[in-house]
């Protein structure tokens, strides 16, 4: 069944603000709202033109549940658009896209606001199982004799405080965090620690080039509610260097792992929403789009390998159009770690590796000069819910910087699972 082609009309998104320990000057809404209303602004239709609003979002506060329909809402889309929300891990932003990409193919939809946003600096601190039970039975007690014996009960180490974070970063079936899946990679495909650090510091080079050239031109300044303003992303260090990355320890596998806080994404908070459009759409507003999402792939593997999801998802998508690697005139491999973006560079080049997983022979050796042109996740930040959304809206810019014509956008997902979106320019200046 052929589709009528999707196109995204416009992008925006926040700074990513990187998380200091303490909660960030914005809630998940808030991150949203700012970069969604200053996308909506420059647009020729209304709010209330949108058919569906639908946003990715990994760890979304309590009171912030279903935040596609808070989103919505709180941008002026009045009660009749539907605001929803989805979550698939680190590709949340991605499936928010592709959602919105069924829904306007099948033709439910003609205009989505769709994209991701997460605050992990406001992850929640939560109380251990211990401490549960022994608040449910205090809440049980009636009698002053009762309660006092309760009170005995209560221990200190009860109240040793739970990182909800954490938590999230450790997969439940394998009972391994997102940083030991990628030491399972560098130890597969023999990656160094001296590897990897030299990666994460290109990815902050490369960062700061494009910050200094004004290459992230879809960011949007966020303002807090004192005032002060953020305008760029603050995690890219100028001063990032192997040595100083070499005295790092590890974090994950201690005291003999490679993978440090130096060579993994940082955590951060942030939003990335995109305006995908139909045929139709574009004609009835006057539209210029950006560009189209020719395909999108999603791919289960092993959750001890959820690293090489990039792989998985992405060589259908070549196979389908008949292309190589290097056909591609960029890429976006999400850069959950640097072991990770080595590791699916790696798995493509490996004879072996391709013909056990993927049945085939291998794809050869990615151009570096292609992926990540304007550096990644390491110096960028990783917001969980909104890196997919992100990459594909850089992308495109990228392209369009470069006057070039198409690209991937590709991330990996924790619990065993890697995304793919292939996209091309609308410019009629682009290389052919």
């Amino acid at each position: 069944m052929a589709f009528e082609p999707v196109y995204i009309v416009d992008g925006a998104r926040s700074p990513f603000l990187k998380a200091r320990n303490t909660p960030g000057p914005f809630a998940a809404s808030d991150l949203a709202v700012q970069t969604g209303r200053e996308l909506l602004l420059r647009q020729t239709f209304n709010p209330t033109d949108l058919d569906e609003v639908i946003i990715g979002c990994a760890a979304p506060s309590p009171d912030e549940t279903n935040i596609g329909r808070v989103v919505s809402l709180r941008l002026g889309c009045g009660h009749k658009v539907p605001g929803w929300t989805v979550m698939r891990n680190c590709a949340s932003g991605m499936q928010a896209l592709d959602s919105a990409l069924m829904s306007i193919q099948t033709g439910r939809s003609g205009l989505v606001l769709a994209g991701g946003v997460d605050a992990l600096s406001r992850a929640p601190i939560l109380f251990s199982d211990s401490m549960v039970n022994w608040l449910a039975a205090w809440g049980k007690s009636r009698s002053l004799g009762q309660k006092l014996a309760t009170l005995k009960k209560l221990r200190p180490a009860y109240l040793a405080p739970v990182i909800g974070l954490l938590k999230g970063l450790t997969d439940p079936v394998i009972g391994l965090s997102m940083g030991q899946t990628a030491e399972n990679l560098a130890h597969r495909f023999n990656i160094s620690r001296t590897d990897m650090d030299n990666y994460a510091v290109l990815s902050h080079q490369r960062a700061l080039s494009a910050q200094q050239a004004g290459m992230y031109t879809e960011i949007v300044a966020l303002s807090d509610q004192k005032g002060m303003l953020y305008a760029e992303d603050d995690g890219i260090r100028a001063d990032s260097t192997p040595a100083r990355l070499a005295k790092l320890r590890p974090v994950f596998d201690k005291p003999w792992g490679n993978i440090t806080a130096g060579n993994s994404s940082q955590v951060s908070d942030g939003a990335a929403l995109l305006l995908l459009a139909s045929q139709a759409i574009v004609d009835r507003y006057r539209l210029q789009p950006l560009g189209r999402i020719i395909d999108a792939q999603w791919a289960g593997l092993d959750p001890a390998t959820m690293g090489l999801g990039p792989v998985h998802a992405s060589t259908p998508i070549l196979e389908r159009h008949q292309l190589g690697l290097n056909d591609l005139d960029l890429w976006e491999i999400n850069e959950a770690f640097a072991a990770q973006v080595l590791g699916c560079k790696a798995a493509w080049n490996d004879e072996a590796w391709c013909q056990e997983f993927l049945g085939r022979s291998t794809l050869g050796e990615l151009d570096a000069d292609k992926l990540n042109v304007d550096g990644g996740a390491i110096a960028l930040g990783h917001p969980v819910g909104a890196s997919g959304a992100r990459i594909v809206l850089h992308l495109l810019n990228a392209l369009h910087a470069r006057k070039l014509k198409r690209g991937i956008a590709t991330i990996c997902i924790g619990g065993g699972q890697g995304g793919a979106m292939l996209i091309e320019t609308c410019n009629e200046k682009a290389a052919s």
